[in-house]
């Protein structure tokens, strides 16, 4: 029977590149017509797209590649075996993995802007997280009860016989040695916050605006970055968390906003897990 995660990842990685190609080649060919007579439009939001130029495309389809490689490579492992942990050594080389490819990200734009005016660290509003993280907390928090209540998760877990719970909060949850759940913490509150907003809003989404527009970058970003999570349950939680962050990264021009706000979920998460456990 084929793996049901294995072909919706493959859909929405899949789905991700073609609503791209699509609205990049709309974008382009309407430029096309108004350049002879009509000045270049003002992109929406306050995310610049003023850096990114033809040859970011390949940087971006390395990362597609990448995340669909390992997503997909992941998912199909994860058929084969009844159960696979995760363990100490396995955080320790997540956090590794994101920290290199955000890294990478980093040099890939060093060489013609810097990260603080790329990524907009200097943010005058900057106190507006402290109602912006918690918002977006609760808008998830919400999103989740709705699912919730609406049966969602009992669907997926009886009609495609997907584990509703991640397996990071299943670790959470019942994993009693400290050095692995201290690596779960710094890989939930710091790596990724820190990591995969470099990656997914800093880079790939500014990108991306900048050859199909803010609306199918929006959509793009957050279908791979839902699917790079290598798990069916939290697929929709996540599209609409990524779209969340995309919003915040527009609304305040800064990457301190999304970085606030997947900081807060995750930790938030953790402590409430932990809190459990006791």
């Amino acid at each position: 029977m084929p793996n049901p995660t294995v072909i919706t990842l493959q859909v929405c990685f899949l789905g991700a590149l073609g609503i791209f190609a699509v609205g990049a080649s709309v974008k382009a060919v309407a430029a096309a017509r108004r350049a002879a007579t009509d000045p270049p439009p003002v992109p929406a939001g306050r995310v610049a797209i003023w850096p990114y130029v033809k040859i970011d495309l390949l940087w971006m389809g390395f990362i597609f590649l990448t995340f669909y490689s390992v997503s997909i490579g992941s998912a199909s492992m994860a058929a084969t075996k009844a159960e696979m942990p995760i363990t100490a050594n396995g955080l320790l080389q997540t956090i590794a993995f994101q920290a290199l490819l955000a890294g990478m990200t980093a040099v890939v734009m060093g060489w013609r802007v810097r990260p603080v005016a790329w990524l907009g660290l200097r943010w005058p509003g900057w106190r507006r997280v402290l109602l912006i993280a918690p918002a977006g907390v609760a808008a998830m928090w919400l999103l989740s009860g709705v699912l919730a209540v609406t049966g969602y998760m009992k669907w997926m877990e009886d009609t495609l016989g997907v584990e509703p719970v991640q397996d990071s909060v299943k670790l959470l949850q019942n994993n009693h040695d400290p050095r692995t759940l201290g690596l779960m913490a710094v890989a939930a509150m710091l790596a990724a916050p820190l990591c995969e907003e470099i990656v997914f809003r800093g880079y790939l989404y500014s990108a991306a605006k900048k050859f199909a527009g803010p609306w199918v970058a929006g959509a793009c970003s957050a279908l791979v970055f839902a699917a790079a999570h290598n798990s069916l349950a939290p697929l929709l939680p996540l599209f609409s968390f990524g779209c969340l962050l995309v919003l915040a990264y527009e609304l305040t021009g800064s990457l301190w906003a999304p970085v606030a706000m997947h900081f807060c979920l995750n930790a938030a998460t953790v402590v409430v897990e932990t809190l459990i456990r006791v």
